[in-house]
């Protein structure tokens, strides 16, 4: 990250405005490169009966038994998709996948209020059950599924690893809400969660993922709106009253709540280094 760039996403703030989700979108769209050569993407696999049950796939000839990675959008539970016309996200995770010998993959899930929790963590094991009968010929390894999701892509995949007997390699969780009674309550909380805050407590993940069987690595940006970070720490804290040790959390300086994931596929992308890392250790 430039020091031009830090200054830019600083100025923003942490507060989840327009201003703050256009001007981070915009940045990062003058940057990506497009699809690396080679790639080769075939879009809307179906993986459930729903109409949003679809996956992009990412992958380039010659892979034989890759790691795969999944990507999982944010939206606030109510919005977002794998892609949109005209804009380089997300297949810039899918490029940047393909780029380092990976199968990529995008998924859409099920929108509030039309489905209400665990309607995500569902979509995502549906998702991933797919995969593991299809993804061979793409040149995928089924035992190496990697599942990435951001904002509420986090919170759903989270709900995956700790409800839902996950049959993945591991999980990677950029900027989620795990603590959902601790949560600052929201509209888009309310239209995934119910209006009773008796029913959020149960809609936890923190301690499915403090007793994980698979990897789990989070992480939380400088300029996360005040609500990620405490979820960050109280998680944290959490972990290592349960397991004894610090978890897999990272700390990404100057980012914001979208970045990250934004900065895939241009230079010196930050997530980049973890992912690369977290596939290559586990």
């Amino acid at each position: 990250m430039t020091p031009e760039i830090r200054a830019k996403l600083a100025a923003y703030g942490t507060e989840l405005t327009p201003g703050m989700m256009g001007g981070t979108q915009e940045i990062y769209r003058a940057l990506q490169p497009g699809l690396p050569a080679g790639a080769k993407l075939t879009r809307d696999h179906r993986y459930g009966p729903d109409e949003r049950h679809r996956l992009d796939i990412f992958t380039k000839d010659g892979l034989s038994g890759a790691p795969v990675l999944v990507f999982v959008h944010g939206g606030g539970f109510v919005m977002g998709d794998k892609t949109t016309e005209g804009s380089p996200f997300y297949d810039n995770i899918g490029g940047f996948a393909v780029d380092e010998g990976y199968v990529g993959v995008t998924m859409t899930y099920r929108l509030a209020p039309a489905v209400q929790w665990p309607a995500g963590g569902e979509d995502v094991a549906a998702a991933v059950t797919w995969l593991r009968e299809n993804i061979a010929q793409f040149g995928g390894d089924p035992e190496r599924i990697f599942v990435m999701g951001q904002s509420a892509g986090a919170v759903h995949v989270a709900d995956y690893v700790a409800r839902f007997s996950p049959t993945i390699a591991g999980a990677l969780l950029i900027s989620g809400i795990y603590d959902v009674a601790a949560a600052e309550p929201n509209q888009f909380q309310k239209a995934y969660y119910g209006e009773d805050p008796f029913g959020w407590a149960p809609a936890s993940t923190v301690a499915g993922l403090v007793t994980a069987k698979i990897p789990v690595l989070m992480t939380v940006s400088e300029f996360d709106p005040v609500d990620f970070q405490l979820q960050a720490a109280s998680f944290a804290e959490r972990y290592a009253t349960t397991n004894k040790a610090f978890p897999r959390l990272h700390w990404l300086a100057g980012h914001n709540h979208l970045s990250p994931v934004l900065e895939i596929g241009t230079p010196d992308s930050d997530l980049e280094h973890h992912i690369m890392n977290f596939i290559a250790t586990v």
